[in-house]
């Protein structure tokens, strides 16, 4: 039953509230709306001459608290049910082979522990290169 609040009905809820957090939002007037009205502006309002902010801001605050119940439970429902999908997977890919562990690294010298290995130097050439002078002369 949890599986079915947590998985369809409070995503439903917590999409909804989203979509109209952002309407409660956008229909809300700015702080500087009533300038309009001292030079002369006429008052368009839809909800009644001042009821419209005291509702606007009940219904964002009810959506708003909507919002972060449904947020709060959709992590804490995903944290503690893990991801079924991972549950479902093959240890291995049908038909390959399993993968060969790496060989271990050499154990570190005796004597020095964080010695770096060091590659031997190369060669020097026992002939001299063709355009350098031979030597005595």
């Amino acid at each position: 039953m949890t599986d079915i609040v947590v998985g369809y009905i409070i995503p439903v809820i917590h999409v909804v509230s989203c979509l109209f957090l952002i309407v409660v939002v956008l229909l809300q007037t700015g702080k500087g709306a009533d300038m309009g009205a001292v030079f002369g502006g006429g008052s368009q309002t839809l909800f009644g001459s001042g009821g419209a902010g005291n509702l606007l801001t009940k219904l964002t605050t009810g959506t708003a608290i909507a919002f972060m119940i449904t947020s709060l439970i959709l992590s804490y429902g995903q944290t503690h049910t893990g991801s079924s999908l991972l549950n479902r997977l093959p240890a291995t890919a049908p038909g390959a082979a399993p993968a060969e562990a790496p060989p271990p690294p050499p154990p570190p010298s005796a004597t020095n522990k964080l010695a770096v290995p060091v590659a031997p130097a190369p060669e020097a050439p026992s002939t001299p290169p063709a355009d350098a002078p031979a030597a005595g002369q």
